[in-house]
């Protein structure tokens, strides 16, 4: 992961892509909120161990300077939080989507250096991501649930804002596949997504708190 922020400038815009396996580990330095963390699991986990939340926030998060612009999209379970970002948005009592502050330690560096970092990811700390167990979506490709909503939510609406975009993924992944008019291998993964993962809920998390109703998505 390092070598992606090396030499990094403002007006860089990176983006960190990790599809596979996440679990969560017993917190042993006391700032996560429920008392885990989350963490990849490489192809070389068995040998090396995982990757905590805490050394990919150090490793890509901190170091962004000024003007340096970083997108983290994570297909894995249990990664709502996997940059250890200080925001999370949610959903309020009203409907609306709002920022919440999830640094539990006030003191602690959980942001960046001056840069900005997103990240969306495919379900929530507790939750599992569904993952397909076919080649449906991409031809050659197995995707993911997330991965799948993400690519349809971008191309469906070009220049498209945060807030609509992490709604309209968490609506591919929500409704049923017949309904949602996805034909076919497609539609009957979607289907084994509502069986098996029916709470499976895309988040999004940032370094800083900014308006996702007019903010563009852009990479």
């Amino acid at each position: 992961m390092r070598w992606l922020v090396e030499g990094c400038t403002s007006g860089d815009s990176l983006v960190f892509h990790f599809s596979g396996h996440g679990v969560q580990k017993l917190d042993n330095n006391g700032d996560e909120v429920d008392g885990y963390d989350e963490a990849l699991c490489p192809q070389d986990f068995e040998d090396r161990g995982v990757i905590l939340d805490d050394e990919i926030n150090e490793t890509i998060v901190r170091p962004l300077g000024a003007g340096v612009k970083l997108h983290a999209i994570i297909d894995t379970c249990h990664s709502g939080t996997i940059l250890d970002l200080p925001y999370l948005c949610r959903i309020s009592r009203t409907g609306y989507w709002q920022w919440e502050n999830h640094n539990r330690q006030p003191d602690a560096q959980k942001g960046t250096s001056g840069g900005l970092a997103i990240s969306f990811s495919g379900c929530g700390d507790s939750q599992t991501s569904a993952e397909s167990d076919r080649k449906a979506f991409l031809g050659s490709t197995s995707t993911g649930a997330m991965t799948y909503s993400f690519i349809k939510a971008v191309e469906s609406e070009p220049g498209t804002t945060y807030g609509r975009l992490l709604s309209a993924m968490r609506a591919t992944i929500r409704d049923n596949g017949g309904d949602s008019g996805i034909p076919g291998p497609i539609g009957s993964f979607f289907r084994r997504v509502i069986t098996f993962s029916s709470a499976q809920e895309p988040q999004l998390c940032a370094s800083e708190a900014f308006d996702i109703y007019r903010k563009p998505f852009i990479l």
